[in-house]
């Protein structure tokens, strides 16, 4: 399945996600992938950059969801599995693992960098899906370990053309399954869930939290067992594992 969604090409620009908000701001937008050569400004989730070397793929899904935010709130998740769609399609042997709620990493090496953001209300509901794919490029500075497509098969075949060609199909198969519901995303999303079983720490805006990773409850929020034997839910927060499963 693919969308039949138009692609803009924005060759060098600050931020896709950036360039979606004006155009939803302008009231001038249609379901579409926007993609950019290159990035002077990308950004992450919880205000982090994005290094975007020419030659990794720069993209945003801008589309009305008429789900309203009960869908949306699922696209952390629906893209995050394209991403790991992606990554299998290239590089099989790759034991992708997602880490909550939405970084995509091989061997705790990140592979993309994704960011939703959401507006309106109801049938106007708009979402912006940045998704950022290390292609060709491990970036330089990321603050983390890092992979990339062409480290993953050894080489340099995969062009972001390529990647975004599977993204968009792979994006499409994973949004009709979010809009049909959150159980088989949340299902196909902890068959893949890095750490789940193992101890895990979580910084939000207070102190951190540390806990067995127990599961993923069905509004998408972290489930932590804790050392007194309680349970603790969390709907925001970056996550360090500690100890295997």
């Amino acid at each position: 399945m693919s969308l039949a969604w138009p692609v803009y090409q924005l060759g060098a620009t600050d931020s896709t996600n950036s360039e979606a908000k004006r155009r939803v701001s302008a009231g001038r937008f249609a379901d579409s992938w926007l993609v950019a050569e290159s990035q002077s400004a990308g950004r992450g989730r919880l205000q982090k950059n994005w290094i975007s070397p020419a030659g990794n793929l720069f993209s945003t899904a801008l589309f009305r969801e008429p789900g309203g935010l009960v869908v949306a709130s699922r696209m952390p998740f629906a893209s995050a599995l394209a991403v790991n769609d992606v990554a299998l399609l290239f590089a099989p042997e790759a034991d992708v693992r997602l880490k909550w709620p939405n970084d995509v990493r091989i061997d705790r090496a990140k592979l993309s960098g994704i960011l939703i953001e959401t507006g309106g209300s109801g049938a106007d509901t708009w979402v912006a899906a940045g998704i950022g794919i290390n292609v060709l490029h491990v970036p330089d500075g990321a603050g983390q370990p890092a992979t990339s497509i062409a480290t993953l098969r050894k080489d340099s075949a995969v062009t972001a053309d390529m990647a975004l060609e599977a993204l968009r199909k792979a994006f499409a198969e994973r949004l009709l399954q979010a809009r049909q519901g959150f159980d088989g995303l949340r299902k196909d999303w902890l068959d893949r869930a890095e750490g789940l079983g193992g101890t895990v720490r979580v910084t939000t805006s207070g102190a951190p939290v540390e806990g067995v990773f127990e599961d993923m409850d069905m509004s998408g929020s972290l489930v932590l067992r804790l050392p007194d034997g309680s349970r603790q839910t969390i709907r925001a927060g970056d996550v360090d594992l500690i100890g295997r499963a």
